[in-house]
């Protein structure tokens, strides 16, 4: 009896073991057929994370592009269309594991018609690994991967040169690439790059070292991947906690269910509720397993606070030293990803956690030249086209820049009509309607009757553009 505890008490030892190793989110990126999946299958392979049932399958798949006995890239590209057409079209998640750290994988196409998946799989990730075909350097898309990855606060970008066995190794080659992309890091203030050799096909420069490349003294590319530092939740900055439920049982219990975005909270500590600005402080923090003496991101909890306020879903709860910004107008990057293209004027929902509110954007500032990295004038922004755009929203919103909160300076714009995705967005800055809160009167003013006239009224014009009979002065016979 004793003999058969041994293997679920090993099992559970080995479970837990491995939910204390860190976690890092990477994604791939590059331009098509750049050996992306071949690559993942690769490392997946190399450090043993394949089951033997797994590899069975491979070995008798009938679709086999690579030339050799098995085709790594179908580790990843599992649907019906990818394998018929050996390409990657939706992004393919995988989770494995080393001795030093835990990874998941975001696998993302490379065609350019499906660089909305890529801006999709980047947007959780802590580090990008971006291929580049060693025959032919740094590509339009490659370009354009890096500055959305970039964009969305990605500063660990890893960039295998794939395909060295197609061009023998040849250090010139190699050289020649990092030329072209120490030019472009200097484009994409804050990244670390870091260039490796590599072979996705044949495995050199991947989870081991390489004598092919004896010129080559770096690491490999699973070294990289196991050393570089992954940024953990962090609970130094001030609490974000946005509101997604409330929890009313019966008359003596009132708690406001979410997620801590970023921060810690203990009982006791004062906290303003926005974008109302009313102050409290929280009185019990409950999860189902007992109260807590002290939760942070990225814990999920329910927040019991010792004032009777009217919090509702989509309402912050925000450390009282710190509040984050309230307004109704801001500057945003945004990738769209829309067969119909933006126009100014356009209306909108933003979807910013657990809000959403009517929105207008007002103006397309400039679209970004993918080769460049520079704003051009543009009239519209066109299906997987970056650019930045000012978005008035019909009431006032909570949110942090971008740049000093990914959790909080995110949102996407969807349709009113189909409900579809639009964009994804990143607030850069906030226009004149910024306000730090610190009345206790309630609501916050911030939309001015003369702004929303004109909100009003581009509403009007872009429904009449629809084909909408509208008469926007009713009094008027």
């Amino acid at each position: 009896m004793a003999a058969l505890l041994i293997e679920p008490i090993q099992c559970a030892a080995r479970t837990t073991a491995q939910a204390e190793k860190p976690m890092l989110r990477f994604t791939t990126a590059g331009s098509v057929d750049d050996g992306k999946s071949t690559l993942i299958g690769r490392i997946l392979h190399d450090a043993g994370s394949v089951y033997d049932d797994q590899l069975d399958a491979l070995r008798g798949s009938s679709v086999n592009r690579s030339g050799g006995p098995l085709d790594l890239s179908l580790l990843t590209d599992g649907l019906k269309a990818e394998r018929e057409q050996g390409i990657t079209i939706d992004v393919a998640y995988r989770h494995f594991a080393t001795p030093r750290r835990r990874f998941l994988i975001a696998d993302t196409p490379g065609h350019e018609q499906y660089t909305r998946n890529m801006a999709t799989g980047a947007s959780t990730a802590d580090a990008a690994v971006i291929l580049v075909d060693a025959r032919y350097g740094l590509t339009r898309q490659s370009r354009r991967h890096a500055y959305i990855a970039w964009l969305l606060g990605i500063r660990h970008l890893l960039i295998a040169v794939n395909k060295m066995d197609l061009v023998r190794f040849e250090r010139a080659i190699f050289g020649r690439v990092r030329a072209a992309w120490d030019e472009l890091a200097g484009k994409l203030p804050g990244t670390s790059v870091h260039l490796v050799p590599v072979s996705a096909l044949e495995g050199d420069n991947v989870v081991t070292r390489s004598r092919r490349t004896p010129w080559y003294d770096g690491p490999s590319l699973l070294e990289l991947l196991e050393t570089i530092d992954a940024p953990a939740w962090d609970t130094a900055p001030p609490l974000r906690f946005a509101v997604q439920y409330v929890i009313r049982p019966h008359l003596d219990f009132r708690g406001y269910a979410g997620r801590i975005d970023t921060g810690s909270i203990r009982p006791g500590d004062p906290v303003r509720v926005l974008p109302s600005g009313k102050r409290s402080r929280v009185k019990r923090i409950v999860t189902y397993d007992g109260d807590l003496e002290q939760a942070s991101s990225p814990m999920a909890v329910t927040l019991v606070l010792e004032d009777e306020l009217d919090v509702s879903r989509g309402d912050w709860i925000c450390a009282e030293a710190k509040p984050p910004l309230v307004a109704s107008g801001f500057e945003a990057s945004v990738v769209w990803m829309h067969e119909k293209p933006l126009q100014p004027g356009a209306d909108i929902l933003l979807q910013q956690g657990a809000t959403r509110a009517p929105a207008l954007v007002r103006e397309i500032v400039h679209r970004v030249d993918p080769e460049t990295m520079a704003g051009r004038p543009a009239a519209v922004l066109e299906l997987n086209e970056i650019g930045r755009v000012r978005i008035e929203s019909l009431r006032p919103l909570v949110f942090d820049r971008y740049r000093d909160n990914r959790q909080t300076g995110a949102f996407v714009l969807i349709d009113r009509i189909d409900n579809s995705t639009l964009a994804a967005g990143m607030i850069e800055e906030t226009r004149a309607a910024e306000t730090q809160p610190d009345d206790e009167s309630g609501l916050i003013e911030v939309l001015e009757t003369e702004r929303l006239r004109e909100f009003l009224e581009a509403a009007f014009r872009e429904l009449t553009r629809r084909g909408a009979v509208v008469n926007p002065y009713p009094e008027v016979k």
